[in-house]
């Protein structure tokens, strides 16, 4: 059974969607505020991590700054500010999801199951070595020979997708609504100008464009 943390300093956010998680199978934890939650998280091992922004005692950027030191957990965050700033940082400190409240609890669902299939894709396999491109999953880290990448969390998870679907034609809209989400409201073009970068720093031997359709991943293991 997936265990969930729920970590939100409003009870009935909490009970909701733990109402909803349950019903689905899902074992979940709560707490009411960052320092409880970090406490139960260093307690125990969670597959997700669900967390407030604004909460007493440690706030939720402060949460995922102390996991992030220590864990590769799908987070998802969530906050009543539609800031697009917010958005941003918190991409910046690796969360995996931002959803705005009010949200759609089966909407939050839906997400945390598309997480737990994309961590479970590559559960045992810490190093993935692709010719000079290694790939160390445990820490989110990549090298390209003995030089290690400075890559964005947008681009790490992209370079993963790929890795996941090697040798498989992927279109543009399937990469988007894929690592971005579907309800991203950006365009294909997003996902062109981070190939264009994450191809700087890999090199051009290993996602290659289907011409007309999209790209796929085709480096020798």
């Amino acid at each position: 059974m997936k265990k969930i943390l729920v970590v939100d300093d409003e009870w009935k956010i909490r009970k909701l969607i733990k109402d909803y998680l349950v019903r689905e199978g899902y074992s979940v934890d709560e707490a009411g505020d960052g320092e409880e939650g970090l406490e139960l998280f260093f307690q125990t091992t969670y597959d997700i991590v669900i967390l407030d922004i604004m909460m007493p005692k440690i706030d939720g950027w402060s949460v995922c700054r102390k996991i992030r030191e220590e864990s590769q957990v799908p987070i998802i965050m969530l906050t009543a500010r539609a800031d697009e700033s917010d958005q941003l940082f918190g991409f910046e400190l690796e969360t995996d999801e931002y959803m705005i409240k009010p949200f759609n609890p089966k909407l939050l669902v839906a997400k945390v199951k598309a997480l737990l299939r994309r961590d479970g894709k590559i559960v045992d396999k810490t190093y993935l070595e692709f010719g000079d491109l290694i790939i160390d999953t445990s820490k989110r880290e990549v090298k390209l020979g003995d030089v290690i990448l400075e890559l964005t969390p947008k681009e790490y998870d992209l370079l993963y997708f790929f890795i996941e679907n090697k040798g498989l034609a992927l279109s543009r809209e399937k990469i988007l609504n894929s690592v971005w989400g579907w309800d991203y409201f950006g365009d294909s073009r997003t996902v062109d100008t981070h190939i264009k970068r994450l191809r700087k720093k890999i090199g051009d031997n290993f996602i290659q464009t289907v011409r007309g359709f999209g790209y796929k991943f085709e480096g020798d293991r």
